[in-house]
């Protein structure tokens, strides 16, 4: 089945699909006293043009808990595992509607894994700097029309972009930026 590339205009309700979700996995890791959950990517950018898809990210002290709960995870969550999905440290998982649309990429890191600090210097900058947002989603909108069916071109040609403002947003950060 050929996924349809669907970038939107920001949605109010993003952030409340990201506290359900967030609430849901919170459920599932109880006993997790040390567990971080982020909305991150750009439905967690208010005004930013996105896919509809809510990217979290949940740091965890120990990777090899999610490998023994994956099956169960599964079951319980109604995700599917991807692996490291190319990132090595990262548990990936997808949430998927019945007709397979895609709802929620979920992203586990061990605590202090580096691609931790990537994902919310880039958030968080981007909340920031609405004129790079807006370049950044401006982007992904012609993208999603050049490729609408294509998401590897998709995301390779919003690569350039991303690695100029991640690196925007590290200088910002040690520069002292809150």
């Amino acid at each position: 089945m050929l996924r349809k590339v669907t970038v939107e205009d920001s949605q109010l309700d993003w952030k409340k699909q990201f506290e359900e979700e967030a609430r849901r996995l919170k459920d599932f890791f109880w006993k997790e006293s040390s567990l971080f959950i982020h909305h991150i990517g750009s439905t967690s950018i208010e005004g930013l043009a996105a896919k509809p898809i809510i990217d979290i990210l949940i740091e965890v002290p120990d990777i090899n808990k999610v490998d023994d709960q994956t099956s169960m995870m599964e079951r319980q969550l109604g995700i599917k595992a991807k692996g490291e999905n190319g990132i090595p440290g990262r548990r990936y998982f997808q949430r998927l509607d019945e007709n397979g649309v895609h709802l929620t990429h979920l992203h586990i890191y061990p605590i202090g894994h580096p691609d931790i600090e990537r994902h919310l210097v880039f958030r968080d900058y981007l909340r920031e700097h609405p004129d790079r947002a807006k370049d950044y989603g401006d982007l992904k909108r012609e993208l999603a029309v050049k490729y609408p069916f294509d998401i590897a071109s998709y995301i390779d040609g919003k690569d350039a972009l991303v690695k100029e403002i991640e690196e925007e947003a590290l200088k910002w950060k040690k520069s002292g930026a809150e």
